[in-house]
C-alpha cells in the first residue's frame, strides 16, 4: 500500500485554516544557493501562501561568517513581530551548527532544533500522523530507525523509547540484517534504494524520509519499492515531505 502523504498533509492544512491566521511573521533563513535546500524553502513558501501566513525569507551568501549569521538570528529573536524562525539546514561546513542553533529562542524554534521548546520535532509529528492514518500501532512493535541524522533519525529514535516494544538504531555501515525483525522501518539515510523490499518481512510499514537524485536526475527515497505488494510505504516524492512541511506550520500556529 502506498501511503498518500499529500492527502495527510492536506487534512492538517485544512485544520489550520479553521484557526485565525498568525499575526506575526515567520522567518526563513537560507544560507547559500544549494538547489535542494532552495527547493525545500520554496515548498514552505507555497504552503505559507496557501495559509496566508506572512513568510519572510532571508537569503544569505554561502560565505557568510558565523558571527554575522548569529547576529541575524539574534535580531529576529528580539523582533516582537517575528513569531517563528526556520533555519534551513544543512549549513556550510565553516559554520558551527550547534553554536548557531543555540541562538534561536526556544519560543521561536519552529523546528525544535534545540530540543528545548514546547513543540514536537516535525519529523516526529510526521510519524505520529502516519500511525493515525494507518492501522499500525506502536505498543508491541519492533521499530528500526535507519539513519541517525540530526533532523530525523535521532529525534524519532528518542521519541520511540518507551513507546515501542523495541527500537533498533542503525546507520550507514551497520549490518542491516536486523531490519528483517522490524514491524516498522523508518529511513533517513539519503541514499537512493538503500533498503529493498526483500530485506523486510511482509506487512512492514516503511516511513521513508530519505531523498537523493538517481542517475537519471529523478528524486528517490531510501526505499526501493519494487516488490512491495505486502508492504505499506511512503513514496518519494509525495510521502513524508508534504506532511513534514504541514507539521512545521502547525508548530508555527502553536507558537503564537
Amino acid at each position: 500500500m502506498v501511503i498518500d502523504g499529500k492527502k495527510i498533509a492536506d487534512s492538517i492544512l485544512t485544520r489550520l485554516k479553521e484557526n485565525p491566521i498568525p499575526q506575526r511573521f515567520l522567518a526563513g533563513i537560507l544560507v547559500g544557493n544549494d538547489p535542494a535546500t532552495g527547493s525545500f524553502i520554496r515548498q514552505k513558501e507555497l504552503v505559507a501562501k496557501e495559509l496566508k501566513v506572512d513568510f519572510r525569507i532571508k537569503k544569505l551568501e554561502v560565505s557568510i561568517e558565523e558571527g554575522a549569521l548569529i547576529k541575524t538570528l539574534n535580531e529576529l529573536g528580539k523582533d516582537r513581530d517575528c513569531g517563528g524562525i526556520i533555519l534551513q539546514l544543512p549549513l556550510p561546513a565553516h559554520i558551527d551548527r550547534a553554536q548557531v542553533i543555540a541562538t534561536i529562542p526556544p519560543g521561536k524554534d519552529v523546528d525544535n532544533l534545540r530540543g528545548e521548546g514546547p513543540l514536537t520535532a516535525p519529523a516526529v509529528g510526521v510519524v505520529e500522523e502516519i500511525f493515525k492514518a494507518t492501522s499500525y500501532q506502536l505498543p508491541g512493535a519492533v521499530v528500526a530507525v535507519v539513519g541517525m541524522g540530526f533532523l530525523v533519525g535521532r529525534p524519532i529514535a528518542e521519541w520511540l523509547k518507551g513507546r515501542a516494544k523495541e527500537v533498533i538504531t542503525l546507520d550507514i555501515g551497520d549490518d542491516l540484517a536486523h531490519i528483517k525483525d522490524a514491524d516498522i522501518v523508518i529511513l533517513g539515510v539519503g541514499k537512493a534504494g538503500f533498503v529493498r523490499a526483500a530485506q523486510l518481512k511482509n506487512d512492514t510499514l516503511v516511513v521513508d524520509f530519505g531523498y537523493s537524485r538517481g542517475n537519471d536526475g529523478a528524486l528517490r527515497g531510501d526505499f526501493d519499492p519494487q516488490g512491495t505488494e505486502q508492504i505499506s510505504y511512503t513514496p518519494t516524492p509525495g510521502g513524508t515531505g508534504p506532511i513534514l512541511v504541514a507539521k512545521l506550520f502547525e508548530n508555527f500556529y502553536n507558537l503564537r
